[in-house]
């Protein structure tokens, strides 16, 4: 049970960045997010892949 509340306080702060965005009409950081998010996924994805070194390049 305890892994349960773990996890849904570490995905509540997804609410609180959509809450925040909302009332706050903050629409443009919706896109920064979403790019940060892409390349996070993209890093820890090719980890120790033959694409890592294209993929450095770019930073």
């Amino acid at each position: 049970m305890s892994k349960l509340k773990d996890t849904k306080a570490k995905l509540s702060i997804f609410g609180e960045l959509w809450a925040f965005m909302r009332v706050r009409k903050k629409w443009w950081l919706g896109p920064i997010f979403l790019v940060f998010i892409l390349l996070g996924l993209l890093i820890v994805l090719t980890q120790g892949s033959a694409l890592a070194p294209f993929i450095y390049t770019l930073f």
